[in-house]
């Protein structure tokens, strides 16, 4: 029986070395000069310090433009507010990996509503898709491409 999975991944290969160019750019730009700005990946959250407000948002541009043109869905980041910190100002964007519960119910209720014959079931962190044929399932993806989601989604293990 043909079966597909529901998942919302980022490479983190490419987070990392998106996060090293916008690094590089911000030292070798003019505006940025004697300010040590930076941006700092650990463990799923995504640092970003600078002088003033103008200069983090500054960072905002570069950090969507390099994460673009990495391949990186942007929807997976979720920015807080800017913070003080001392004479500096940081920000701390999540980036949101994996279908939590609300997301997993909202996909499947979504599918279930759409009347076509397949059946999906949240498994942890993805949903698994099955259906008797193959044109039901690839019904599915396109109408999951077609709505808006918070997150990026992405079809894994497609098997018939």
């Amino acid at each position: 029986m043909p079966t597909f999975d529901v998942v919302s991944e980022i490479d983190k290969h490419e987070l990392t070395n998106a996060v090293d160019q916008i690094n590089r750019e911000v030292g070798t730009r003019f505006d940025f000069k004697g300010s040590d700005s930076k941006a700092e990946l650990k463990d799923g959250t995504l640092t970003l310090e600078a002088s003033s407000d103008f200069q983090i948002k500054q960072i905002h541009d570069i950090m969507y433009k390099k994460m673009i043109g990495r391949g990186i869905d942007t929807r997976c980041l979720k920015p807080d507010k800017i913070q003080p910190r001392g004479i500096r100002v940081a920000q701390v964007i999540t980036v949101r990996e994996g279908l939590g519960k609300e997301d997993a119910k909202k996909v499947v209720s979504l599918i279930k509503d759409s009347k076509l014959k397949v059946q999906a079931a949240i498994q942890g962190e993805q949903v698994r898709v099955t259906g008797k044929k193959r044109d039901d399932l690839q019904a599915v993806m396109s109408m999951l491409k077609a709505a808006e989601f918070e997150l990026p989604l992405q079809f894994n293990n497609f098997r018939d």
